[in-house]
């Protein structure tokens, strides 16, 4: 296995865009679809609105956990707090996962997005050897731009848990940062030469059940399960001083200091108060 490397500090010189291949429905069910495994059906769809809304809508019918829906384009794809999210179709890796954590207590089931994160992250550095990193809650880094991001949404007692991660994605595909938001990147433009989306799913996936089998077992418990420790490893929050804009428009400023146990960032003011943030935007300070 080779090291992931460092961002870049420009975009790669100019080349011919990568391919951007098919996923194959089958190999990535022979893939990860095991005999008491967690994933018991993977679906690929050319096009649809929105992964997330495809699955809870199955969630609310009563479909058990463990279903995968991947489309190679959304066209109502959504981000936190009711953002779009767009990509060309199959430049970028765009799927939900159906999950029903019916053990763990609700309050703690906010570690489910950082629980996606981390398997994101980390299925970046091993299966594309990029050094991406996570900015809480929710948003996969490579340097200072947004490779990807996470929305987890509730039905009922069910958890649907949507990954977006641009792959191939060019400079000019990427939409324009908002006022305030981080800019957008790419596998490609971070120089990765491992942009084989299946590979990057099966291990992504592979990665995911293992971690939520073990946060399952003990009862969302991030601390015993070990997921606390490995999203403290790829935080590039934590230890920051941050602004974080609430719902609302309330905003708080600090030292982002942990991460509490039911998933809240957990933030010092100049008070040396300590408040814990379910929700809102975090906005790393130099």
């Amino acid at each position: 296995m080779t090291s992931p490397s460092p961002p870049p500090d420009r975009p790669p010189p100019d080349r011919p865009p990568p391919d951007r291949p098919a996923l194959d429905a089958a190999a990535l069910r022979a893939a990860v679809i095991r005999p008491g495994g967690l994933w018991r059906a993977v679906d690929v769809t050319t096009v649809t609105g929105s992964t997330n809304a495809d699955l809870l809508a199955r969630a609310a019918a009563g479909e058990p956990e463990g279903a995968v829906l991947a489309a190679e384009q959304q066209d109502a794809g959504r981000g936190r707090m009711g953002r779009a999210w767009v990509a060309p179709p199959r430049a970028a890796l765009t799927f939900s996962v159906l999950l029903r954590p019916r053990d763990v207590p609700p309050a703690r089931r906010g570690w489910l997005s950082l629980l996606a994160g981390v398997a994101a992250a980390s299925s970046v550095r091993t299966a594309a050897g990029v050094l991406a990193t996570l900015k809480w809650p929710n948003d996969v880094l490579v340097g200072r731009a947004k490779l990807g991001g996470i929305l987890a949404e509730a039905a009922g007692r069910a958890v649907v848990v949507g990954i977006g991660l641009n792959v191939s994605t060019g400079p000019d595909e990427l939409p324009p940062p908002g006022p305030g938001a981080l800019a957008a990147t790419s596998l490609w433009l971070s120089g990765s030469a491992r942009l084989d989306r299946e590979a990057l799913l099966a291990d992504l996936l592979a990665g995911f059940e293992r971690r939520y089998r073990a946060w399952c077992q003990v009862l969302g418990d991030a601390e015993r399960s070990g997921l606390h420790a490995e999203y403290t490893r790829l935080s590039a929050t934590l230890g920051r001083r941050v602004r974080v804009e609430r719902p609302g428009g309330q905003q708080a400023a600090g030292l982002a200091t942990g991460v509490d146990p039911d998933g809240r960032l957990l933030v010092r003011d100049s008070a040396d108060a300590e408040l814990a943030v379910a929700a809102g935007d975090v906005v790393h300070l130099r």
